[in-house]
């Protein structure tokens, strides 16, 4: 592959895990739309806004976890552009800076839109908050002196800004205001993102234990992570019966469909145990990751 080419960027940025970005976005606005509240122009920005975030934290995670030890030229998983020399760390470092920047405008973007509607109960700085946190952990989920997901804290960072921030605050800024169902489906979207997470750490625990990366299958053993992917999966089905409360029927059940090819993806991940084989398991679980986001979105919009 040519070196900084536009298919290398595409290997840097990880398209294939692109598409959580877009399910926090949807659910969000599916929520706002039934509530009466959808704008599509910040929707929009929203979307733009967690792709650029999402591509910020891959291309941090590629450059770091290559000078921490943890990616290697031989990795069990997919292609890392850096670790494969595909990019050179001048045009890396450059890449993150433009990345991180481009979401920063379109960040301002949204604050825009918000205050010019009124849609902001303090005045915009819960907004300029959250994305200020939004940048600060794309860079300190794998950079800096104390990374989060070489600590055991990569799982609660993903619920965090791959769940609770981004759909939280996209239903925030289309309606001014949460309701608890914005925190039971947001916190159910962490939940099954989550295990793309487990399942990387799960295969890489050999190598992430000899680097000094300590997730929480380095702590708590391959036993422990395959029954949290499983449970992960789980949690996030039993959230969403709760929506059965507010009268959100389908919201509740249409879910319930992601738990065969969830339940069927941990069995293999279970008979498979280690090796590059496991890579299998994470294609599946990022097309079940697809699957529960649209079948939430749908049942939301079904009511």
């Amino acid at each position: 592959m040519k070196t900084n080419s536009l298919a290398a960027w595409i290997v840097a940025v990880r398209p294939y895990s692109l598409g959580n970005a877009v399910i926090l976005i949807l659910v969000g606005s599916a929520l706002a739309w039934t509530d009466g509240s959808f704008h599509w122009l910040p929707a929009l920005l929203c979307l733009v806004f967690a792709l650029l975030m999402q591509c910020t934290a891959n291309l941090v995670n590629d450059l770091w976890d290559f000078l921490k030890g943890a990616d290697q030229p031989d990795r069990l998983g997919p292609d890392r552009a850096f670790a494969k020399g595909y990019i050179t760390p001048r045009a890396m470092k450059t890449g993150i800076v433009l990345f991180t920047l481009a979401a920063c405008a379109t960040g301002l973007g949204i604050l825009a839109w918000a205050l010019r509607h009124d849609m902001l109960a303090w005045g915009g700085w819960e907004l300029v908050a959250a994305g200020a946190a939004c940048v600060i952990f794309a860079y300190f989920y794998t950079a800096g002196p104390w990374p989060l997901a070489y600590h055991g804290l990569g799982d609660v960072a993903v619920i965090l800004f791959f769940g609770l921030i981004p759909v939280g605050f996209t239903y925030y800024v289309l309606t001014g205001t949460w309701n608890w169902e914005t925190i039971v489906t947001a916190s159910a979207c962490g939940l099954v993102i989550d295990t793309m997470l487990m399942v990387n750490n799960f295969r890489d625990r050999e190598e992430d234990a000899r680097c000094g990366k300590r997730t929480v299958v380095v702590f708590l053993g391959a036993r422990f992570g395959s029954w949290s992917y499983f449970g992960l999966g789980t949690a996030a089905v039993a959230l969403c019966l709760t929506l059965l409360a507010g009268g959100r029927t389908w919201a509740a059940l249409l879910p319930l469909i992601y738990l065969a090819g969830h339940t069927a993806t941990w069995r293999k991940m279970v008979r498979i145990d280690h090796g590059d084989a496991l890579n299998v398991c994470l294609g599946e679980t990022a097309r079940n990751i697809m699957l529960f986001g649209a079948l939430l979105t749908i049942g939301i919009l079904l009511g």
